[in-house]
C-alpha cells in the first residue's frame, strides 16, 4: 500500500502565495505522473496541473501562468507552487499518483486526502 500526506494549504489573501507538497510512502517502485486537482464546493474535482517522470507539465488554463508543478523523484514528492492567487482558486487540492508497486507489473492510482485553499478578497 501507499500513502500520500499532503501539506502546505490554508488562508491567504488574493495576491499571495502558498506552496502545497504531497510526499508518497510505502511499497513503491516507481512512480509514474504525478497530478494536482481540486474540487470547489458545489463543482466537479478537476485537474489543476500534471507532471511526468521526464518533467513534462501541464496546466489547466485557468492557473498557466500563476501555478508552477515540480517534483523530486527521489523524494516521492510533488510542489504545487501557487501565486497571485485569486478567490477562485478556492478548493480543496488533492493529489494524484500512478504507483508501480514493489512487486508489481502494472500501475496503481493513489489519491491524498485533500488540503484546504481558501483565497480571501
Amino acid at each position: 500500500q501507499v500513502q500520500l500526506v499532503e501539506s502546505g494549504g490554508g488562508l491567504v489573501q488574493a495576491g499571495g502565495s502558498l506552496r502545497l507538497s504531497c510526499a508518497a510512502s510505502g511499497s513503491i517502485l516507481s512512480i509514474s505522473n504525478m497530478e494536482w486537482y481540486r474540487q470547489a464546493p458545489g463543482k466537479q474535482r478537476e485537474l489543476v496541473a500534471s507532471i511526468t517522470r521526464v518533467d513534462k507539465t501541464n496546466y489547466a488554463d485557468s492557473v498557466k501562468g500563476r501555478f508552477t508543478i515540480s517534483r523530486d523523484n527521489a523524494k516521492n514528492t510533488v510542489y504545487l507552487e501557487m501565486n497571485y492567487l485569486k478567490p477562485e482558486d478556492t478548493a480543496v487540492y488533492y493529489c494524484r499518483f500512478n504507483v508501480q508497486n514493489i512487486g508489481a507489473f502494472y500501475y496503481t492510482t493513489y489519491w491524498g486526502q485533500g488540503t484546504q485553499v481558501t483565497v480571501s478578497s
